[in-house]
This record gives structure tokens, sequence and C-alpha cells, in this order.
């Protein structure tokens, strides 16, 4: 399962948010996620040179529910990650089929618990979680992402095991430039592979540059169906 993160990617414009769902499909992806947050309180104005950007990429209600409708038309799934509670429920209301917890998300036990009460289907990045064992949660898991939270991440700092996608990770969340450890992971075993979606890496913005273009996404959905055949035939 290829999970196309448009994150922020959108850059506040619901024009380009459309096309990134309608390459995002015509290019391989399974799922389009996006990223609900309320910019002034999740994010720090001091030091955070991305803080008006942030704001100006913060999705009200409508905005969901119209990149949503979208998504359904498109024969895609819709998914985000939720900051706080009243973004929880309008994923809720909407019915997603899923919801994931972000990396900057694994501390906050009061979001967690409030996610994991909804019974929907939860997929967990561990890119903040500093212990080699994984979180004694309970609910309605479905797996838990091998994660560097790095923007970008080197190469070097991907510390891939023959069992990480066996026994330990369901998936790999991908904040590196290029498409070799996307891919590694797959041959590794990986079931889902979450990587940021842009149209282009040069446009404004802290993902665009480690993100994959469309090209970028037919490539790698070719090798995970190739991948995917040759283990069949083997």
């Amino acid at each position: 399962m290829i999970i196309a993160e448009i994150g922020q990617n959108h850059n506040g414009s619901m024009s380009l948010a459309k096309k990134l769902i309608i390459e995002a499909k015509q290019n391989g992806a399974d799922i389009v996620k996006f990223q609900l947050f309320n910019a002034k309180r999740l994010f720090k104005k001091k030091n955070n040179q991305w803080y008006n950007y942030n704001c100006k990429t913060e999705l009200n209600y409508q905005q969901v529910k119209y990149l949503n409708r979208l998504c359904q038309k498109n024969k895609i799934e819709f998914m985000a990650s939720a900051f706080d509670e009243e973004r929880v429920k309008w994923l809720q209301e909407i019915k997603v089929k899923k919801i994931k917890i972000a990396s900057r998300s694994i501390n906050d036990k009061a979001l967690i618990k409030n996610i994991l009460a909804t019974r929907i289907p939860t997929i967990i990045s561990l890119g903040k979680w500093k212990k080699k064992s994984l979180p004694k949660l309970k609910g309605n898991i479905l797996g838990y992402l091998y994660c560097i939270s790095d923007y970008p991440t080197e190469l070097k700092k991907i510390k891939f095991k023959k069992n990480d996608f066996v026994k330990k990770y369901l998936g790999f969340s991908d904040h590196t430039i290029g498409l070799t450890a996307a891919k590694i992971s797959i041959s590794l075993g990986a079931k889902i592979v979450e990587k940021h979606f842009t149209l282009n890496k040069k446009f404004y913005g802290p993902d665009h540059s480690c993100s994959m273009t469309p090209q970028d996404l037919k490539n790698l959905s070719t090798f995970e169906k190739d991948f995917k055949m040759l283990n069949i035939k083997k």
C-alpha cells in the first residue's frame, strides 16, 4: 500500500490539492494523506521560520469535506493525521477508513486515547519514539511505521534490519530524498510505504525537497507491483 503524503504540500491552495489528488491516483497511490491541525496551537511562533506557512496551510472543516469528496470522486482513499480532539471528530464525521498518529504525537497520551477511542483503524509513526520496544497501546491499531523524523533524512541514518518489517513494523514512513530507501523497505517486507508527494520539489515549503513527484510515484508503484509479481512466481 502506497500512501502519498500530501501533508502541507498543497500550500494552502485547494486547486493545488485537487491536482495532487488526481496525480496521486493516476500514478499508483492507494491513499492520499493530509495533516489537520490548529497552527497557532500546535506551532510556536518564536524560532519557527515556517510559522506563517503553517498558518496558511491549516485546513478548515469545509475544506476537509471538499478534499474527501474529491478523493471519493477520483476513487482514492482520503486519510489524515489529526493533532487535536476537534479534528479527530471531523474525521469521524466524514467516516474515514483509517486515521494516522504522526510521529510528533506519539507522546501525546490524551490525543492517542481520543483517537483509539474512535475505533477507527489506526496507523502510528514512531519517528519520535525513543524506546526499542513498541508502545504498549490497546485499540484498533493496524501497525507501526518505522520512521526517522529528519527533513530530509540522510540515507546513512536509516537502519534497516531483515526482521524490521516482519515482526516489528508494518511499514516505512520515508523522509529521504529519492526512492532508494522506500524500495529497500519494500524488498524487506514493508506492507506500507508512506512518502511526501509534490508536483515540484522546488515549491516553497519544508517538505517539497524530500517529496516524490508523480514520476517518482509511478516508478515506486511499478517497482512494488513487479516485486510482488516476482515473489508470487518464486
